[in-house]
């Protein structure tokens, strides 16, 4: 919430000037950005957290709140003149929120507003974590198909080795060109199977982190349940 991006909306200056600094008193103040129906367009609303529309002229009003509640990950809020417009609204655009401009109006939209803006963090949250746990699936896919290809690979790099050995053990058998290409072949098996042994050295810290941890987790469950 720290990071918040709010846009109102309105051509009433007054109304602007009166959430700004009705929300200076709060202890969190988003970053605040005001627009008029006259520089409005349909892309406004995007890399903002939450719109708040006030009153606004030109009959533009319709086209913005419906744009503004179709935008994806946007809160949307809208002050209305008339009470009896509520329900109405409510009915055409479900996802705005509606705060009547009835006595006490500024208090209750910060109150709406800034519930709506820990809605919109948290679903941010959420959807980073679900992103994370997709990657952090894919590199445990990913990994375990290196170790149990592991096996595989290291048998195949012994093959080459040896070969390899065998040509260099031999001066007769090839050029000094190829002896050179030989030497490169054995050099990068070799770093080949230093990196495969550190994965194998790798996999057995994680493992023994992991019992370790799961001993300790079961250690102070006993202790939980055995404590008188």
């Amino acid at each position: 919430m720290n990071h918040s991006s709010v846009l109102i909306i309105s051509d009433d200056t007054e109304f602007a000037r009166t959430i700004a600094a009705r929300w200076q008193s709060e202890l969190h103040v988003p970053e605040i950005t005001l627009a008029t129906s006259d520089v409005w367009r349909p892309a406004s609303a995007s890399g903002h957290d939450l719109v708040i529309i006030g009153p606004v002229r030109n009959g533009k009003l319709a086209s913005i709140l419906a744009s503004v509640s179709a935008s994806p990950g946007t809160a949307a809020v809208y002050v209305a003149d008339e009470a009896k417009d509520v329900r109405a609204l409510q009915a055409e655009f479900p996802q705005l929120l509606i705060v009547p401009r009835q006595d006490g109006w500024a208090g209750t939209l910060i109150l709406v507003s800034i519930e709506a803006l820990r809605r919109v963090d948290a679903v941010s949250r959420a959807q980073r974590a679900e992103h994370l746990a997709l990657a952090s699936e894919r590199h445990a896919t990913l990994g375990r198909y290196m170790l149990d290809m592991r096996p595989s690979v290291n048998n195949a790099l012994t093959s080459v080795l040896g070969n390899a050995d065998l040509l260099l053990l031999e001066p007769g058998q090839a050029s000094g060109e190829s002896r050179e290409q030989i030497q490169t072949i054995h050099t990068m098996a070799l770093r080949l199977h230093e990196i495969m042994q550190r994965f194998s050295s790798l996999v057995s810290e994680m493992r023994a982190g992991e019992k370790e941890s799961q001993a300790e987790t079961e250690g102070a469950a006993r202790g939980l349940v055995t404590r008188p």
